[in-house]
C-alpha cells in the first residue's frame, strides 16, 4: 500500500505514510479509499495521524456518523481532514445546526455534501442567504435548499445576485419554492454557458418569451434528478415547447416527466409525436425542425 502512494510525496522512509495507512484501515478505510484519499489530498502524509486527524474523526463520530459512512464521505471530500477542528469544522456544524434546529437536518445536509463544514460561512453562506432573504425568499425555502442542495449557496455571492435577477425577469414570484428551483438550475450553468445558450436561441428565431416560457418549464422538471444531465439544446428545450403547444391546443392535460424527458427519442416520437400527427401535423414538422436545427447549431455554435 505504502509503495502506492509513495509517488505523491517524497519520504527518505516508509515510515510515515505506513503510519497514515495503518490509522486509516483501523477507521475502517477500505485500500482503495485510502488511495483515493490521498491522491487528493497527499498533504496528509505529513500530517501526524493521532495529533492532526483522530481529534476530527472522534468529533465526527460522536455527532453521529459510522465508521463505514466516515470513510465514504472524506474519502470523496478529503479537504475536510485538512480543515480545523476548533476554528471551522466544530463551528460550522453549529451554525447549522442553529440554522434548523435539527441535528438529523444538520447531518443529512453535511451527508449530502461534506464541504458544507469546511467553507468559510462569512465568505459564501452567510452573504448569499441575506441575498435570497433581500427579494422577499422565504426562510423555510432557504433552509429547505441548504438542506436539499448544500452547494447551492456555497458559492461567489455575486453570481448569485445575477442569477437571482435572470429569474426575477422570468416573472417567477420569488416567494414561491419554484423561484429556488429556477436558481438551482442557473446555478448548474456557468454565466458565459447560460449566455451563449440564450444567444442561440435567438439565433434560431425564438422570442425572448418563448425563451422565458421555455426556462420556466425548466423549474418545473428540475427537481428531476435527471433533469442536470440532459442536454437543453437536444432535448429538453425542444420537448418543453412541444410540451406546452399540445397542452395549449388541449390535445393533453397533463404530462409524466419521466416520459416527457427520460425517454430515448424513439419513445418520446411513438408516444407523443405520432400520436398526435393527423390532428396537429404542424406540431410534428415544428418538433422536427426544432431538433434538426438543435444539432446542428449545438456543435457549431457552442464548441
Amino acid at each position: 500500500m505504502a509503495s502506492r502512494v509513495s509517488h505523491y510525496v517524497h519520504f527518505e522512509s516508509p515510515a510515515k505514510p505506513d503510519s497514515l495507512i495503518a490509522f486509516l484501515e483501523n477507521h475502517g478505510f477500505s485500500n482503495t479509499q485510502i488511495v483515493n484519499l490521498i491522491k487528493r489530498q497527499p498533504l496528509l502524509l505529513v500530517l501526524d495521524a493521532e495529533k492532526s486527524l483522530s481529534p476530527k474523526l472522534e468529533f465526527l463520530y460522536s455527532i453521529g456518523f459510522s465508521r463505514p459512512e466516515l470513510a465514504k464521505l472524506l474519502s470523496n471530500y478529503p479537504r475536510l481532514l485538512t480543515s480545523s477542528l476548533e476554528k471551522q469544522i466544530i463551528p460550522s456544524f453549529d451554525l447549522l445546526r442553529n440554522l434548523f434546529q435539527s441535528h438529523d437536518k444538520t447531518i443529512k445536509a453535511i451527508k449530502r455534501y461534506t464541504g458544507i463544514i469546511a467553507y468559510d460561512p462569512e465568505s459564501y453562506l452567510y452573504p448569499n442567504m441575506n441575498v435570497l432573504r433581500g427579494i422577499g425568499v422565504p426562510e423555510s425555502n432557504i433552509l429547505a435548499l441548504l438542506n436539499c442542495q448544500p452547494r447551492s449557496l456555497l458559492f461567489n455571492p455575486v453570481r448569485l445576485k445575477e442569477i437571482v435577477e435572470e429569474v426575477k425577469r422570468m416573472g417567477i414570484d420569488s416567494s414561491r419554492k419554484k423561484f429556488l428551483v429556477a436558481v438551482y438550475a442557473f446555478r448548474s450553468m456557468s454565466k458565459s454557458t447560460l449566455e451563449k445558450k440564450i444567444d442561440v436561441y435567438r439565433r434560431w428565431g425564438w422570442s425572448d418569451q418563448e425563451i422565458n416560457e421555455a426556462f420556466r418549464s425548466l423549474t418545473r422538471i428540475a427537481k428531476q434528478p435527471s433533469f442536470l444531465t440532459r442536454s437543453l439544446e437536444k432535448r429538453i428545450m425542444p420537448r418543453a415547447l412541444f410540451a406546452r403547444e399540445l397542452i395549449s391546443q388541449g390535445l393533453v392535460n397533463e404530462f409524466k416527466l419521466s416520459v416527457l424527458f427520460d425517454t430515448s427519442e424513439k419513445v418520446f416520437i411513438r408516444m407523443l409525436v405520432d400520436r398526435f400527427v393527423n390532428k396537429a401535423p404542424d406540431l410534428l414538422k415544428l418538433y422536427r425542425e426544432k431538433l434538426k436545427i438543435s444539432g446542428k447549431k449545438h456543435r457549431s455554435e457552442l464548441a
